[in-house]
């Protein structure tokens, strides 16, 4: 009996022993891994990058939408075939984008370190033109698919065109920017006081970015400054004419000469100072602009004009809380240029303006105008051009789902007595007969609704009629324009009017 307890009791020992060796090579069941963490630090929408203290935050946009009686983008028809009002102008163009933005953050003993990336991916409808080598042949004005210029009626491959761009890349750290970003110059809303339309002028706006290098002071209670080194050429120049290569051809496109840029040799300088509180916001802003030509004739022994300092003023101001509804805002901003004309005339907007219309004792009419930083003839120094206007919108707000803008703008262009001396004394205008001057103005109202059925869903159409009120009278002859399919005949000089219109379906995330 002895024994067998003995064998019983050491069986059982081995058997616990066994098994206790088998519960040890087990898998322990591990705490579950937070693959995600929320990081609270910056807003809603920032996680934590798993293996790391930097927050990240994606979003962007889709949109997809149809421009009528506008150019490839979204624009006024105030140049080109669309602007010809013939069979080459696009009665309408599609456009499809999407959009992607990446934002990061750190928080560090120097302060919070900021990455931003911003890039777009569009398709948009293209448009003819005449060949200018073929009579009765067209051709569209992108690449086909093969990467080569479709030949006269070639049209396969060559009807859209797909683009990538990048808006914003930038760095953020102890109160400087270094990188792509929008213009310490610019207002709050860019060129968007209330509308969707691109070439609202009146006023500085660079919605793609621009390269600088910027330090901003914060004074608190909503107070800021920056002093800004931004790159001239992306943005902020128009043209340089020299008037030696002026044409009729030309100057009925708009161009008062060849363009005549130099090198750079100086980056815009810029300074701000904003107040945004509670009631709006109020800014002013300056800047510096360096026009520096190349030279007189085709070689450097010609000569060239000395550089001269063009600079802008713009001062912008929002009202909030106005007792219209709840979120309406009135958002205005006013601007003067000399030497420095696309801190009026932003980066989107035209400065070539050549419009067609109907007229009674001519071919037809014409309205026809220029933009520029400077003009300069032979042995002639630089004539800066002087330009100001001003922007705005009201913004009322039906309900939660539904809202309206009203908005406006205009801005004149006015030239030297020198200058418009070497303009019309050209003879590109010899066959004019009437009042030559080049100075014009451009007037530009809409009217946008907005309907947001679900949070970040928006469908809105935007409606905007321009008037060019362009200076010169008479009768012009011109020779043929081949591009826009006119043909050599003589063209009455009026202002003229035109309208687009805007539907959109924009999907934010």
């Amino acid at each position: 009996m002895k024994v067998v307890k003995s064998l019983l009791l050491g069986t059982s020992a081995v058997l616990m022993a066994v098994g206790g060796a088998q519960a040890a090579d087990l898998p322990v069941k591990a705490k579950a891994v937070e693959y995600v963490k929320i990081c609270t630090l910056y807003g809603a929408g920032f996680y934590y990058i798993p293996g790391s203290d930097t927050c990240i935050k994606l979003g962007g946009y889709l949109r997809a939408e149809v421009a009528l009686n506008a150019g490839g983008n979204y624009s006024g028809s105030y140049n080109g075939v669309s602007a010809a009002n013939n069979r080459l102008a696009n009665y309408y163009s599609a456009r499809a984008r999407e959009d992607l933005n990446i934002d990061t953050r750190t928080a560090t003993e120097y302060g919070v370190v900021r990455t931003y990336f911003d890039a777009v991916f569009t398709w948009t409808t293209d448009f003819t033109t005449g060949s200018g080598t073929t009579p009765g042949a067209t051709v569209y004005s992108q690449l086909g698919s093969t990467g080569v210029s479709a030949p006269n009626n070639a049209n396969a491959g060559n009807i859209s065109g797909g683009t990538l761009g990048v808006y914003y890349a930038f760095v953020q750290f102890a109160g400087f920017t270094m990188g792509k970003a929008v213009s310490q110059f610019d207002a709050p809303w860019i060129n968007y006081p209330g509308n969707n339309f691109d070439q609202l002028v009146g006023g500085s706006g660079t919605t793609n970015g621009v390269a600088q290098f910027t330090y901003t002071a914060d004074f608190g209670q909503g107070v800021t400054a920056a002093f800004s080194a931004q790159d001239q050429t992306q943005a902020f120049q128009t043209n340089i004419w020299n008037t030696a290569g002026m044409t009729t051809s030309s100057v009925l496109g708009g161009a008062y000469g060849t363009s005549d840029f130099g090198g750079t040799r100086s980056p815009d300088l810029v300074a701000m100072v904003r107040v945004d509180q509670a009631w709006g916001l109020f800014q002013a802003s300056v800047a510096a602009h360096d026009n520096h030509a190349a030279y007189y004739g085709a070689t450097e022994v010609t000569g060239h004009p000395e550089d001269k300092w063009g600079w802008a003023v713009q001062l912008a101001l929002q009202i909030k809380n106005i007792p219209t509804g709840a979120g309406d805002v009135i958002n205005l901003s006013g601007v003067y240029t000399e030497g420095a004309s696309r801190y009026n005339f932003q980066e989107l907007a035209a400065t070539s303006y050549s419009m067609f219309g109907g007229s009674g004792g001519a071919y037809q009419s014409i309205g026809f105008a220029g933009v520029s930083d400077a003009v300069f003839g032979p042995s002639g120094q630089l004539e800066l051009t002087k330009t100001y206007g001003f922007r705005g919108a009201y913004t009322h707000n039906w309900s939660p789902y539904w809202n309206t803008a009203l908005y406006g703008a205009w801005a004149a262009v006015n030239y030297s007595g020198t200058a418009k001396s070497m303009i019309c004394g050209s003879a590109a205008f010899a066959t004019l007969t009437g009042t030559c001057n080049p100075d014009f103005n451009i007037g530009q109202v809409g009217v946008i609704t907005r309907w947001t059925p679900v949070k970040n869903l928006t469908f809105s159409a935007d409606f905007t009629y321009s008037h060019l009120d362009q200076k010169y009278s008479g009768v012009i002859t011109s020779p043929a324009l081949t591009s826009v399919a006119k043909p050599a005949a003589t063209y009455e000089l009026k202002d003229q009017d035109t309208y687009s219109l805007l539907l959109r379906a924009q999907r934010n995330w």
